[in-house]
């Protein structure tokens, strides 16, 4: 495929296959530019353009916090894997937080019994 203004792109589709099995490895998006000699904006472009780039990304990314949920799982009993590093991952790439967010909802107000007090201590 050759792009109408400017050098010809070097998308190709194996470049999707290339994308799951680093993700599927746990690499990030920018890893994945990184190996396939793209820029940040080159690789947002092509999600956008390439139907099948971008299924390969959306699929690469759920196997990517897959394995990195499953470098947890099995790392829990190693003294030496590093915690503070595999969890700060997982909240910055994967949305983990510390803590749960809590709507309330309805009203609140205030009942004044106090009539009705006076009334039971006058008696």
């Amino acid at each position: 495929m050759t792009n109408p203004v400017g050098r010809p792109t070097k998308y190709t589709e194996d470049m999707c296959d290339k994308v799951v099995e680093l993700m599927s490895q746990g690499a990030s998006k920018c890893e994945v530019g990184l190996e396939l000699g793209i820029t940040e904006d080159t690789f947002y472009r092509w999600i956008k353009e390439h139907k099948l780039f971008s299924e390969a990304v959306k699929k690469g990314e759920w196997f990517s916090k897959g394995a990195w949920e499953k470098m947890g799982r099995l790392s829990l009993r190693d003294k030496d894997f590093n915690y503070t590093g595999w969890y700060m991952n997982m909240k910055n790439r994967h949305g983990y937080s510390d803590k749960q967010e809590t709507t309330h909802g309805g009203e609140v107000g205030f009942r004044d019994n106090t009539s009705k007090a006076k009334e039971t201590l006058s008696e």
